[in-house]
């Protein structure tokens, strides 16, 4: 009887363990920005943003994006939307995001990118307005808004 008791308890506290190693990086988080910037072979954004996550985590953020290349315009996204993966706590998320983008647009500018901080992606997507041409690399910068 305490044989089968042990082996009951042991399999629950398998089945507890693996539910949590099932939830890391199973968090959902989501980013509202707006954001505006300019190009001249060096290229600068900045912005703000809101991340919820399903967790009912949030935090405010300051959003700096910088690069170069072959770029040349000026544009402003609002209502922009960024989508994490491979998050398991809102903490993962401030920092240095790894960018590549190349753009094209005149009066209505749009973007649609993917950029990752190892093991963190974000995928964004947001339309809006300005002339924007060239293509470049940087990086793009989260940290929490005070």
């Amino acid at each position: 009887m305490k044989k089968l008791m042990l082996v009951k308890t042991a399999v629950l506290v398998s089945a507890l363990l693996l539910a949590q190693v099932a939830s890391a990086g199973s968090v959902e988080c989501k980013m509202s920005f707006n954001i505006s910037g300019w190009s001249l072979i060096y290229k600068h954004s900045s912005g703000t943003g809101k991340i919820s996550c399903s967790d009912g985590t949030h935090m405010n953020v300051k959003i700096t994006a910088n690069g170069g290349g072959l770029t040349a315009g000026k544009s402003k996204i609002e209502g922009g939307i960024g989508k994490f993966s491979g998050v398991s706590s809102i903490s993962e998320i401030p920092g240095v995001y790894a960018q590549a983008d190349a753009s094209a647009g005149a009066i209505k500018s749009g973007t649609a990118q993917v950029l990752t901080k190892g093991t963190v992606s974000l995928a964004l997507s947001g339309s809006g307005q300005g002339i924007d041409l060239g293509v470049s690399i940087g990086g793009m910068s989260i940290s929490k808004a005070n």
